[in-house]
């Protein structure tokens, strides 16, 4: 998961990074309101840690404007512990928050708590261009032509829908896909699969499923 840390203290930026490495995150850090704005446009995070007092304004002013336009978890730091703090941010839209001077481990674990969360919002049901994916019927189509999809194909699709934009490895996807027994899969398994996926999209497939040669695969995000 990309994660945005919004902290003007370097140090604590530094440390937040290092406490939720382990656990496979991409970091943009930030340190002021400006840098913040401009750089959630261009990287688009998916889970925000939002430092109140910042140099040039309040946290607050950027957790309005990212609420206007997205949805994604904010956990706000706050070395204030007051209870209007917590009603301000709250009521603002922020997901959760923890009081400053505070335990690493009790970030991970409220930033892990909130990607379970996000991954419960994921929605079952996608259209793009022509095409409507409903993942909780199972029923798939392209106008009104229904695509029948096999297991495979179905979590394969409903990878690239909910990863949009980013590169999988062959790897990632492997594992994903055949969780029984990974490493006993043929190596052109995978290509089978995504090729089978993309003829059944028709033209489209190819628009959208994009190899990224030595690397994997990804969904191109319009």
């Amino acid at each position: 998961m990309k994660i945005m840390i919004v902290e003007d203290d370097t140090g604590l930026c530094r440390g937040i990074c290092l406490a939720l490495a382990e656990q496979e995150n991409e970091f943009v850090c930030c340190h002021c309101l400006k840098e913040a704005k401009g750089l959630f446009i261009k990287e688009k995070p998916e889970l925000m840690i939002l430092d109140i007092n910042l140099p040039d304004g309040s946290g607050y002013e950027l957790l309005q404007e990212i609420r206007e336009k997205s949805e994604i978890p904010i956990l706000l730091l706050t070395a204030n512990d007051l209870e209007v703090d917590e009603v301000t941010g709250l009521s603002l839209g922020a997901d959760d928050y923890v009081t400053k001077p505070f335990s690493l481990a009790v970030l991970r674990a409220r930033v892990e708590a909130l990607k379970r969360r996000a991954k419960r919002k994921v929605p079952q049901v996608y259209r793009i261009d022509s095409f409507s994916f409903d993942f909780s019927r199972l029923l798939f189509y392209r106008g009104k032509e229904e695509i029948q999809l096999s297991r495979n194909e179905q979590k394969l699709l409903q990878l690239f829908l909910e990863n949009q934009g980013r590169v999988l490895t062959r790897e990632i996807l492997v594992e994903r896909l055949w969780t029984d027994g990974a490493e006993y899969v043929d190596e052109n398994a995978l290509s089978v699969t995504v090729n089978r996926l993309r003829k059944k999209l028709g033209n489209n497939g190819e628009n959208y499923i994009h190899t990224v040669y030595g690397q994997g695969y990804t969904w191109k995000k319009e």
